[in-house]
């Protein structure tokens, strides 16, 4: 790869388009072109894949996607930042600037039309701290044929996006995702690749999607579930579901059915048992993303 932006160049660009990072768009661009090689290398994509990239920002991640997917979204909620890719790429990344389409807006609110032609395949992103769980969860939920990707997130939020049961992190974020798909630790990222400089690691979580745990149930229904077994982490699932389910006896009732223990705690079932809870449901829970 050639083209990638260091500390000078990303200096630059800011200076040239009057942008300083705003902590209200999370913004921290990366200017260490090892980082960005180390992300696309992790993401593993093949060359089929079209790469989805949200809050490209300055273009230093998109600069590294260019050469090796097929194609590259990238969605950003800056409009000078969106208005400016286009000529960032055709600078630094020449014949493979075509491969780039420039979606200006949120990344919350995109949908399948918006990134039809070609479909993406692949979410690589250095997400905003502030909405990153969102907005995996969301294109998860609206994108299909998204099938892998690697985020670098918050290390605190990354660790609880790849929690399994019983850790003191697992929680809704860990459950949701593993709704969608299998997910790892795939490194740490310290702050001094960043400008400006956060006060926090970042860490990197890959995911592969696969089959929803069960077919038959709802995604809104078992988060619904989700949701209230974890609103209330020191109850147990008997009092933390009744508002769900009814009344007390009525979640007993369901747990029981779906073969956990009333007296369980949310934090110690897996996302089968969650599925399991929802089939077994009395009345039909409030839908919930």
């Amino acid at each position: 790869m050639t083209g990638l932006l260091g500390p000078a160049e990303i200096r630059e660009l800011a200076a040239r388009l009057g942008v300083s990072p705003t902590k209200k768009l999370g913004q921290n661009f990366v200017h260490d072109p090892n980082t960005v090689r180390r992300i696309v290398t992790t993401a593993g994509l093949a060359p089929d894949d079209v790469a989805l990239e949200v809050g490209p920002g300055l273009g230093s991640l998109t600069l590294a996607l260019l050469p090796v997917a097929a194609h590259v979204h990238a969605v950003e909620l800056d409009p000078a930042l969106a208005a400016a890719l286009p000529e960032t790429a055709a600078r630094f990344a020449g014949p493979d600037a075509a491969r780039l389409t420039v979606h200006p807006g949120d990344a919350l609110r995109v949908t399948a039309g918006d990134l039809a032609d070609p479909a993406p395949t692949a979410l690589v992103a250095n997400l905003p701290y502030n909405v990153a769980v969102p907005v995996v969860l969301h294109l998860l939920a609206e994108l299909p044929t998204l099938r892998h990707g690697l985020v670098m997130v918050q290390k605190e939020v990354a660790d609880r996006l790849v929690a399994g049961p019983g850790s003191k992190v697992y929680g809704i974020p860990s459950v949701k995702l593993a709704w969608y798909a299998r997910s790892r630790a795939a490194g740490k990222v310290p702050p001094n690749v960043f400008w400006p400089v956060p006060n926090v690691d970042s860490g990197l979580v890959a995911f592969t999607r696969r089959e929803p745990p069960r077919a038959d149930v709802p995604r809104q229904a078992v988060f619904a579930v989700v949701d209230a077994a974890f609103a209330q982490r020191r109850k147990t699932l008997r009092a933390a579901l009744a508002g769900w389910a009814g009344g007390a006896d009525r979640a007993a009732a369901a747990l029981t059915a779906a073969g956990v223990d009333p007296g369980a705690r949310g934090e110690s079932l897996t996302v089968e048992q969650f599925a399991a809870i929802a089939a077994s449901a009395p009345t039909a829970p409030a839908a919930a993303r």
